[in-house]
């Protein structure tokens, strides 16, 4: 590898040779690209000229007053956009005109990856599905994020709530007596695109080295019950144990949030060596040889007298001097936070974990923070330095600058409703 090479990847990223096509909306999809984006490749938004993604209508929005509820000036941008389609180019493109296909197909000739999540076979009614793409650009990566995968029965759409409710994860997550409850994280909107990503740089290994490129068939349904067959959820109740437990974990006890004197802490002390420590914070360092806490089993069979013990003596201290003890004698501990202190951690803010948004017009907000790239590389950057782009704010840069279309083209294909 040459030096300029090399120089390249620590300034733009480790994927900076790649283009990506973003044909996403809402938040599975753009996740996924974003991800794609914030290590470095370029990617390309391609919206319809009258239907922008979704995201950019969701509340809150920030413009020159701050944070509102609702859109009071024409610039102020959504929060959901600005921290999805950071370090993208936004082009229009409309897939339902006879001439979009066309312009696609020169997108496709400059491409390594399509990145979509429509509703099941409406991009192969536009004509512009995995089997066009392929024939256009033989070693195209083409993503697709959907609800149920492809060939799988189930309605064309899914939300988040939809899929928690399929894959069992509401009757794991609460208390035993409460209804159904719904992880606030949208978590199948979020895990999905990180295996997406996962087979899209795995295909892209492939392609590099056969010449040829696949469809990656990723769904929303598929990721979230495999991870919950992961945890063998249903092996655990035929054996009696409780799957709905509230804020602590029975099969690990002592494990998770106890009430303090001013909010709650969360301590995980499932190991003897843990729990033994838990016992010398609680001042009460006879429990580790008590046969009721001796041993994991003992702990576990013993768990509502233990959980009820630990929850009185947490309940008489503050959050801090609890952690601060608990910490001392080597049990892992925190106090739940808020989310607005959670991204505001020190820690996280010094690695960019977490980043101010900003405004492509206001510049950074001091009060909005949105997601960084939670990847360090020694020899390569990956950040979102760029602001989310404006709706076709890159038709210039793309079609007439990486598909030498002239002015004239352009003119005459925005006129016609194609850009």
């Amino acid at each position: 590898m040459t030096q300029s090479v090399q120089d390249s990847f620590k300034a733009r990223g480790p994927l900076s040779d790649i283009v990506v096509l973003d044909l996403t909306v809402a938040l599975a999809g753009p996740f996924a690209s974003a991800l794609l984006a914030g290590l470095g490749a370029r990617v390309i938004k391609i919206e319809g000229p009258d239907a922008p993604d979704t995201s950019r209508n969701n509340a809150p929005y920030l413009g020159a007053r701050g944070v509102t509820l609702t859109r009071e000036n024409p610039d102020d941008f959504s929060i959901s956009a600005l921290n999805r389609l950071r370090n993208k180019e936004a082009v229009r493109l409309n897939l339902k005109h006879a001439r979009g296909r066309e312009v696609f197909a020169d997108l496709l000739r400059k491409a390594d990856i399509v990145v979509e999540n429509y509703s099941l076979g409406t991009l192969d009614r536009l004509g512009v599905g995995y089997s066009f793409a392929r024939s256009i650009q033989p070693k195209i990566v083409y993503c697709s994020i959907t609800g149920f995968g492809y060939g799988s029965p189930g309605p064309n759409k899914a939300m988040d709530a939809i899929i928690q409710a399929l894959s069992g994860v509401m009757q794991v997550s609460g208390a035993e007596d409460d209804p159904p409850t719904r992880i606030g994280l949208p978590v199948a909107d979020l895990i999905t695109p990180l295996f997406g990503v996962v087979g899209i740089l795995s295909a892209l290994h492939m392609a590099r080295i056969t010449g040829i490129g696949q469809h990656v068939d990723v769904s929303m349904l598929g990721t979230l019950t495999a991870l919950m067959a992961g945890e063998g959820f249903d092996l655990l109740e035929a054996l009696g144990v409780p799957l709905r437990t509230g804020p602590t974990v029975a099969r690990l006890t002592p494990f998770g949030v106890y009430p303090a004197a001013n909010g709650h802490i969360a301590i995980c002390a499932p190991t003897d060596a843990f729990a033994t420590a838990l016992f010398r914070a609680m001042g009460e360092p006879q429990l580790a040889s008590d046969p009721r806490f001796a041993t994991r089993d003992a702990r576990v069979a013993n768990r509502d007298a233990l959980d009820a013990r630990i929850a009185g003596w947490a309940s008489k201290h503050s959050m801090e001097s609890a952690v601060e003890a608990l910490l001392a004698q080597g049990t892992p501990a925190a106090a739940v936070r808020s989310p607005r202190e959670a991204v505001r951690d020190e820690r996280v803010l010094a690695r960019e974990e977490c980043v101010p948004l900003t405004h492509p017009e206001h510049g950074a907000s001091a009060e909005v923070f949105g997601m960084g790239v939670p990847i360090k590389f020694s020899e390569a950057h990956a950040a979102f330095d760029r602001p989310a782009p404006r709706f076709g704010q890159h038709n210039q840069a793309i079609y007439g600058e990486l598909l030498g279309y002239s002015e004239a083209r352009m003119r005459e294909l925005e006129g016609s409703g194609v850009i």
